[in-house]
């Protein structure tokens, strides 16, 4: 997370930094290496097809050659292979999820309006038919993944969700991913990792058909396949390494500050982690904190470098210009520790997911027991884009139903813009219906009469 330089200008003088990042290049910067490979693995996949896909799965998943999709006895028994209280975890983190988007696609209504007489326009809320999840299981495993991409399309109504799983040392899927894919409703499993999973899914080499849309996150081969395959199919968003921020006062708690801002950091050693506050007092012992707590943390060699490398504190001078950086920084996750949190909800615009009060850590969400979806827009996408929710998988579809009595107003007003904008066809479409609407008020036949404008 970088500041624009054109905000950085504008508040001059009202804020200082403790900390800048040691690499100033935004975190999720696409590799050339990486965009050349996945051009390269695509293009054969959509060739070789099937082939294609084993191939690569042999060469980068270690595939044994088993069957890779998984059958719905496998699936369904994966929970009684896992710990008792990791269960009943995922168990809560599903049950919350798709509650809160249950919630949502509730109040996504079907409408009619008139807004003239004889002039019905209206919308229908339809979900897409087919949609692809990317269930990571490498460094992390993302149990609560499935919650936030297979669960919400379900509650949105779409009726097939496939999802492919990277394969274990062993070459079996994770459980724990595989358990909460069952809860999540999936329809398919099918053991596959990286670029050759998104390909298979978008092209239909997997679960007969290709798939509407693509979700889910990956590391940066999977995020670029996303991106190549875009158009072919739908995606979620273009997500990069995980981000956090955090905006707090000087009542916030240092070691709590200290302790979310590597929370974030621990997802990927490029994970940028951000500080903006009102009081140098706090951001000095935030700095002290991080370094006290990385010499016990068990992924201090992840989060660490990430905090070196893309770690930032900045000092606001009041709490107009911490909000300012603030909405210039976008951050994928936000957390508020002030005394003036219903303020800054108030004046907040751009974040994927925001946290509020020193009880609201990221990791809630993350996990699926807030509810609320992980899957959110980083690299400063939150200033135009919105995070994954029931919303992205129902297409609004209009449509309208224009009856006799509404056909002069509508039909003239066309016919002025066509004559100015040189269109013709488009005139003589309202024009005919104006002359079919005349010949029935004088009694005569449609085919009585000529179009005044039909050349």
């Amino acid at each position: 997370m970088l500041y624009s330089p054109a905000v950085l200008a504008q508040l001059d003088g009202r804020f200082s930094f403790v900390k800048t990042p040691l690499v100033n290049a935004p975190a999720a910067q696409r590799e050339p290496a990486v965009v050349r490979t996945v051009s390269e693995m695509l293009l054969d996949i959509q060739q070789r097809g099937m082939d294609a896909v084993l191939e690569y799965a042999s060469k980068l998943d270690r595939w044994d050659g088993r069957d890779i999709e998984l059958d719905a006895a496998t699936i369904a028994a994966s929970g009684g292979r896992l710990d008792p209280a990791l269960r009943e975890a995922i168990e809560l983190g599903s049950e919350r999820t798709r509650a809160f988007a249950g919630e949502q696609r509730r109040r996504m209504v079907d409408f009619e309006t008139e807004p003239i007489p004889g002039l019905v326009t209206g919308v229908r809320y339809v979900p897409v038919a087919r949609v692809g999840a990317y269930l990571p299981a490498g460094r992390f495993p993302l149990t609560a993944s499935a919650f936030m991409t297979v669960g919400v399309a379900k509650e949105a109504g779409v009726p097939a969700v496939v999802a492919c799983t990277p394969p274990q040392p062993d070459g079996s899927a994770n459980d724990a991913v595989l358990y909460a894919a069952h809860l999540s409703g999936v329809d398919r499993v099918f053991v596959l990792g990286g670029v050759q999973a998104l390909a298979a899914m978008a092209y239909g080499l997997v679960a007969d058909l290709p798939v509407d849309m693509l979700v889910g996150a990956g590391n940066a081969f999977v995020a670029e396949a996303k991106r190549q395959l875009f158009g072919t199919v739908a995606i979620d968003l273009l997500a990069g390494p995980s981000e956090v921020a955090v905006l707090a006062d000087d009542t916030a708690d240092p070691v709590l500050v200290a302790a979310d801002l590597l929370g974030q950091a621990e997802h990927g050693p490029n994970s940028p982690a951000a500080l903006v506050t009102t009081s140098e007092v706090l951001a000095r012992a935030v700095l002290t904190e991080v370094d006290r707590q990385l010499e016990t943390l068990a992924t201090a060699s992840i989060a660490g470098p990430a905090w070196r490398d893309y770690g930032s504190i900045t000092v606001a001078d009041d709490r107009e210009t911490a909000a300012t950086l603030m909405d210039d920084l976008a951050p994928e996750h936000l957390e508020l520790l002030t005394a003036d949190d219903d303020w800054y909800h108030s004046r907040l615009r751009n974040y994927g997911s925001l946290f509020l009060g020193a009880w609201s850590t990221v990791a809630y969400s993350d996990k699926g027991m807030a509810g609320t979806n992980h899957v959110l827009p980083t690299a400063g996408g939150a200033k135009h884009s919105a995070g994954l929710s029931v919303s992205r998988f129902v297409k609004p579809l209009t449509y309208q139903k224009i009856a006799k009595e509404a056909t002069p107003q509508l039909a003239t007003a066309v016919e002025v813009i066509s004559e100015s904008e040189g269109m013709a066809a488009h005139k003589a479409t309202a024009t005919l219906r104006l002359d079919r609407l005349a010949a029935e008020s004088a009694g005569e036949r449609p085919a009585d009469r000529e179009p005044a404008s039909a050349v």
